[in-house]
């Protein structure tokens, strides 16, 4: 049951048994747990590092069983803070990652210097894609924002992940949540899944991306511009910054299909999650539809539909009733 918070099976069971019997000595222990004396000695030490076990002033040299409602409150509370700092390295990498596509933008078309590479037009893209996917030995990470893929964009895609699928070669993807909303792409995931590649979504991703055996990048020199090409790099400062951004944004996505468990005690979706966070900060509902690829439409519907739960009359107070909630 505490497995989420990362507390293993015998430090959980041995935490169960001090809560029932509070002076159990290690011999004690080992009997109502039915675990080896090293075992429990191990499950003592992790329960201490995590303060389920704190030093008694009672028995000096001896600890006390720390209750569960502050043991567990202190255990979420670190999560919190590691969350933090990992977003904040992630905005790191984004910036150097940006700064440092950016420098590049101005190559000559379709022309190498040291390793890295501008692509101007589909076609240049689509081959030297072709080229990366033959050569790929290892795995492929990519990253697809933008809820629904063109048809193209699919159609292209496919044949290149069906032989390195073949090959033994993982495909790790990261979707935007809203793919579901696109049968074409929810097909096209659903495909990749069960074909043997690894599939995530998550409401909000960074910009799209390819890498290949961690070695190679190709992203889009401009985001919001497609028609300025594409850059393919081997510079390894901006691979390893690429790299950190696709594995903060892989840890915190949930396999396709799947419920994000953050959400199951408030109702919310992580889209409407996401969406309240976004409109939090102010952002209108033009920007927060594009950033979570789905229709403005649909965001507008979402929210009356969110303001509707909260018995909120407008959008301010909506947000101060979803910070009561917990849910921002």
């Amino acid at each position: 049951m505490l497995g989420v918070l990362g507390l293993g099976p015998t430090a959980e069971a041995v935490y169960a048994a001090l809560l029932g019997h509070p002076a159990s000595g290690v011999a004690e222990l080992v009997g109502i747990t039915g675990c080896g004396e090293a075992e429990v000695r191990a499950a003592l030490d992790d329960l201490a590092d995590r303060a389920f076990l704190r030093p008694s002033r009672d028995a000096p040299g001896g600890l006390r069983v720390v209750g569960p409602e502050v043991a567990l409150d202190l255990v979420v509370r670190r999560q919190e803070a590691e969350l933090a700092r990992r977003a904040q390295e992630l905005a790191a990498s984004r910036a150097a990652a940006a700064e440092a596509v950016a420098a590049y933008g101005a190559l000559v078309p379709d022309r190498a210097v040291d390793g890295t590479e501008r692509l101007v037009g589909l076609d240049a893209i689509e081959a030297k894609l072709e080229v990366l996917a033959k050569d790929v030995r290892g795995e492929c990470l990519s990253v697809m924002p933008g809820g629904a893929q063109s048809q193209a964009s699919l159609d292209a895609s496919r044949p290149l992940d069906a032989d390195a699928m073949a090959r033994g070669i993982a495909l790790l993807t990261l979707y935007q949540t809203s793919v579901r909303n696109d049968p074409a792409t929810h097909a096209y995931a659903q495909w990749l899944t069960g074909s043997g590649g690894q599939v995530r979504t998550a409401p909000l991703l960074p910009p799209r991306m390819l890498l290949f055996d961690r070695e190679v990048a190709v992203l889009p020199i401009d985001p919001e511009n497609t028609r300025a090409g594409a850059l393919c790099t081997r510079e390894p400062g901006i691979v390893a910054s690429l790299l950190a951004v696709f594995e903060q944004a892989w840890a915190t996505a949930v396999p396709l299909g799947a419920a994000d468990a953050r959400d199951a005690g408030s109702g919310l979706s992580p889209a409407e999650r996401e969406l309240l966070t976004l409109l939090a900060r102010g952002l209108t509902d033009e920007a927060a539809a594009k950033r979570l690829g789905i229709g403005l439409r649909t965001v507008r519907r979402q929210m009356a539909a969110l303001m509707e739960r909260l018995g909120a009359a407008s959008r301010f107070e909506a947000g101060l009733k979803a910070a009561q909630r917990g849910w921002l």
